[in-house]
C-alpha cells in the first residue's frame, strides 16, 4: 500500500501566499481598503464595547466587518456606519483611500480632532455624518467639492469660523445641519444656489446680519431653524 504523502510545511505557507495575492488582485478590498479601515482603527483610542477590536480583523473579509458595506461588482467598500458606538479618537487622512465610499456615518461618538482633507478623495460621497462629536476647528472650504452630496450633517461639534461659500457647490444637497457649534459672520447668498435643499438648521451659533431674503428661493424648503443666534 502507498504510503500518503504530505506537503512539507514551507508548500503551506507559499500556497497561503498565493491564494492572498490571487484575492488581493480580485478583490481590491483586501489590500487598499483594508489598510484604510485598519489605520481608522488605529487611531481610535477609547472603543468601550470592543466593536471593532473584536471585530475588524485581518483573518475576516473587510465586507464582513461590522458597520462595513461593500459593493455587490467591485467588492470594494461603499459604505461606514459607525454611528453611536461610543468610540474616541480622530479621523485618520487614509480613510480617503476608500475611493468608492459613498456613505460615511459616524455620529453620536467622541472623535476630535479637524477634518484631514484627504477625504476629498471620496468624490462619489452622498451622505456624511459627523453629527454630536468634538470636532474642531473651521468648517473645512474643500466640503464644497462633493458636488454629488445630499447630506451635510456637522451639528452639536466645536466648529468655528464662517459658513463656507463654497458649500453653495452643492446642488444636489437636501439636508444641512451645522446647529450648535460656534460658528459666525453672516448666512452666505451662495448657499441659496442649493435649490434641492429641504432642511437648513443653523441654530444656536453666532450667526450675525440679516436673514437674506434670497432664502425665498428655497422652494423645496420645509424645515428651517436659525434660533438662538444674533440674527436679525
Amino acid at each position: 500500500m502507498a504510503k500518503p504523502s504530505f506537503l512539507p510545511p514551507f508548500m503551506f505557507g507559499l500556497l497561503f501566499a498565493t491564494f492572498e495575492v490571487i484575492l488581493s488582485a480580485k478583490y481590491p478590498s483586501f489590500t487598499v481598503d483594508q489598510s484604510a479601515l485598519l489605520a481608522l482603527k488605529s487611531h481610535i483610542t477609547h472603543d468601550p464595547h470592543n466593536f471593532l477590536a473584536t471585530n475588524w480583523s485581518t483573518s475576516t473579509s473587510v465586507c464582513n466587518w461590522i458597520g462595513v458595506t461593500c459593493g455587490s461588482r467591485h467588492h470594494r467598500v461603499t459604505a461606514l456606519n459607525l454611528s453611536s458606538m461610543d468610540l474616541t479618537g480622530t479621523i485618520s487622512s487614509q480613510l480617503g483611500n476608500l475611493s468608492f465610499l459613498a456613505w460615511l456615518d459616524i455620529h453620536q461618538n467622541s472623535f476630535h480632532g479637524s477634518l484631514p482633507i484627504e477625504l476629498t478623495n471620496l468624490r462619489s460621497m452622498k451622505y456624511l455624518d459627523f453629527g454630536n462629536n468634538s470636532f474642531n476647528g473651521e468648517i473645512p472650504s474643500w466640503f464644497g467639492c462633493f458636488i454629488k452630496l445630499q447630506r451635510l450633517s456637522l451639528y452639536l461639534n466645536n466648529f468655528i469660523g464662517v459658513i463656507p461659500s463654497t458649500l453653495g457647490n452643492l446642488s444636489k444637497l437636501e439636508r444641512l445641519s451645522l446647529g450648535g457649534n460656534q460658528i459666525s459672520g453672516r448666512i452666505p447668498n451662495s448657499l441659496f444656489k442649493c435649490k434641492e435643499l429641504k432642511y437648513l438648521s443653523l441654530y444656536n451659533n453666532s450667526l450675525e446680519g440679516s436673514i437674506p431674503t434670497e432664502i425665498g428661493n428655497l422652494t423645496l424648503l420645509d424645515t428651517l431653524y436659525l434660533g438662538d443666534n444674533h440674527l436679525k
